[in-house]
C-alpha cells in the first residue's frame, strides 16, 4: 500500500518511509491511498480472541507486504499484554477503559506498537532515528515509555510548561537514558508548531528526525484496533450498529475511528466531544474553519488543542483539502461529515457536573472521559439508543486532586502511577522560540543572532 500527503505536493511513499519520516516533505500528513475491507461477520467472529489477536487481524490487513506476519504477531503480543475492560453502565451503554497500559493512558495502545514497528524497520535498514514529540499530557509519557531503552532511537519530548499535571510530567521526566524532556514556555500548539518547523528545516536533515505524535501514520493506524475490539466483544449480530463517543483534542483518536469505519466497521455515529476548544464542532456547524488562538486551558488538559493536526486527515477522508495551517484549499463534504459525526463542545462546568452524576451511578471518570460521557448522554437525548461505547482515555488516578475534589473519591493509584512517585525528575526549560529548540538539538543552546524566532 502507498501513502499520500494531505498537502498533495509530495510523491506517494511506502509504509516504512511514512513511518520513519513522520511528516511529508510538503508538511502534509500521510494517509493510505485505500483501505482494506473487513466484513461485519468476520469482525464478530473475533469475539473469542484477545486484544493482541484482534490487533494482529486488523494490522495484518493494513500492513500486508510491509511487515512479515510472524514478526507482526510477535509485536502485537508484546505490545498488548494488559486487559482492556468494557464496563457496562446500563443496558446497551458501555465505557471502554483504555487506561490499563504502562502509563495508564489510551496513548499506550498506539505508542507501544508503533515503537516496535519503528525499531524493526530501523534495524532492517541499519539506521538510527531521533523522535520529536509534542504533547499536551499523555502522549509524551506513553511515547517515552514505549521507546525507552531502544538502542536505535532517541526521543525528545516537548510539553507546555504550565499545562500538564505533575504526574504526567513525572512520567516523561524520570526515565532518562534515550529520553529527553523539554518544558516549553508556551502552550501545546506552540510545542506542535516547533516540532513541525524542525521537520521542514533542511539544516536538520542529517539528524534523521521523525515523529511519534498522531501526525505519524504509524501511530494512528494501531488506534483503529480498539474500535474493532469493542464491536467484536459487544455486537450480537452482523446487522448491529455501534455509536462511539470520543473525547477529542488533536483528533487522532477520532480519525482512527473513521478509518475503522472505512474498513467496514458498522459505526452508526461518532460523537466527537471536545472541551471548550470548540474549533471542530463549529467547523461542522458552519462549514468554515477558525482556530482557537490561544487554546483554552481546560480541566481535560490533554484536549487543550486550538488547531488539531489530524483535522487535515479528516478533511481529506471526506474529499476536501486542508493544509497544515488550517487553510481550506477544497471544502470537504460537510453533509457526509455530519451524517457520520455528531460533534459538540463540553464546558468545564458540564465536565464537573458529569463527573458528579456519573459517580452517583458508581461510574468513576476523570475529566477527559467525562467529556465523552457527557457527549454521549446529549446524543442519546436526541437519538434512539442502541449499542453505545464511551471512551475513557486515562486512569482516574492520573488526576487524583481533580477527581477527589469533584467526586469526594480518592482514586486508587494504578500500579504504574505509584511507581513514579519517588523518582527523580530531569528536564530543561526553553523559551517558546524555534531557534532555541534548534540550538538545543544541535548542542549549541539558545538562538543565534538573526535567526527566526
Amino acid at each position: 500500500m502507498k501513502y499520500y500527503s494531505t498537502n498533495r505536493k509530495s510523491e506517494m511513499v511506502s509504509f516504512d518511509e511514512a513511518l520513519l519520516h513522520g511528516i511529508a516533505p510538503d508538511r502534509g500528513l500521510y494517509l493510505p491511498e485505500n483501505f482494506p475491507n473487513v466484513s461485519a461477520e468476520e469482525i464478530i467472529s473475533w469475539k473469542g480472541k484477545t486484544y493482541a489477536e484482534i490487533a494482529f487481524e486488523v494490522m495484518k490487513r493494513l500492513l500486508e507486504g510491509d511487515i512479515p506476519e510472524d514478526k507482526l504477531k510477535e509485536m502485537c503480543e508484546q505490545a498488548y499484554n494488559f486487559e482492556v475492560p468494557l464496563e457496562k453502565v446500563s443496558d446497551g451503554n458501555y465505557v471502554m477503559r483504555l487506561d490499563r497500559g504502562p502509563t495508564a493512558s489510551f496513548k499506550d495502545f498506539a505508542a507501544r506498537l508503533m515503537a516496535r514497528l519503528m525499531d524493526y524497520t530501523l534495524k532492517q535498514k541499519k539506521e538510527h532515528a531521533n523522535i520529536l514529540v509534542a504533547t499536551s499530557g499523555d502522549t509524551g509519557s506513553a511515547v517515552a515509555n514505549a521507546f525507552h531503552k531502544m538502542e536505535n532511537i532517541n526521543v525528545v519530548v516537548l510539553f507546555p510548561e504550565k499545562e500538564v499535571s505533575q504526574l504526567q510530567r513525572k512520567q516523561m521526566t524520570t526515565l532518562g537514558e534515550n529520553i529527553t524532556a523539554l518544558a516549553v514556555q508556551g502552550k501545546f500548539d506552540d510545542c506542535q508548531a516547533i516540532v513541525k518547523e524542525a521537520f521542514s528545516d533542511a539544516e536538520l536533515e542529517d539528524m534523521k528526525l521523525s515523529s511519534a505524535n498522531s501526525i505519524n501514520i504509524g501511530r494512528l493506524l494501531p488506534q483503529s484496533v480498539y474500535y474493532f475490539y469493542a464491536y467484536a466483544k459487544l455486537a450480537q449480530n452482523a446487522g448491529d450498529e455501534i455509536v462511539f463517543s470520543v473525547p477529542s483534542g488533536n483528533l487522532g483518536n477520532s480519525c482512527a475511528g473513521i478509518i475503522a469505519k472505512r474498513m467496514g466497521l458498522p459505526v452508526k455515529k461518532f460523537v466527537i466531544a471536545t472541551n471548550e476548544n470548540d474549533e471542530f464542532p463549529r467547523f461542522l456547524e458552519r462549514g468554515f474553519y477558525e482556530k482557537v488562538v490561544p487554546s483554552k486551558n481546560c480541566l481535560s488538559n490533554s484536549m487543550n488543542v486550538g488547531h488539531p493536526s489530524n483535522l487535515t486527515r479528516i478533511v481529506n477522508l471526506y474529499h476536501g483539502w486542508m493544509d497544515e495551517t488550517g487553510k481550506l484549499e477544497g471544502v470537504p463534504k460537510i453533509t457526509s461529515m455530519n451524517n457520520d459525526i455528531y460533534s459538540l463542545s463540553v464546558s468545564d462546568d458540564e465536565t464537573i457536573e458529569t463527573m458528579k452524576e456519573a459517580f452517583k451511578s458508581k461510574l468513576l471518570l476523570e475529566p477527559h472521559g467525562a467529556v465523552a460521557w457527557n457527549g454521549l448522554q446529549k446524543f442519546l437525548k436526541e437519538n434512539d439508543s442502541g449499542l453505545n461505547v464511551s471512551i475513557e482515555t486515562a486512569h482516574p488516578s492520573k488526576f487524583p486532586e481533580t477527581v477527589k475534589k469533584i467526586t469526594g473519591k480518592d482514586p486508587e493509584p494504578a500500579d504504574c502511577i505509584r511507581a513514579v512517585f519517588d523518582k527523580q525528575e530531569k528536564f530543561e526549560t526553553i523559551a517558546n522560540k524555534y531557534c532555541e529548540f534548534k540550538g538545543f538539538l544541535k548542542g549549541i543552546g539558545g538562538c543565534i543572532a538573526g535567526e527566526k524566532t
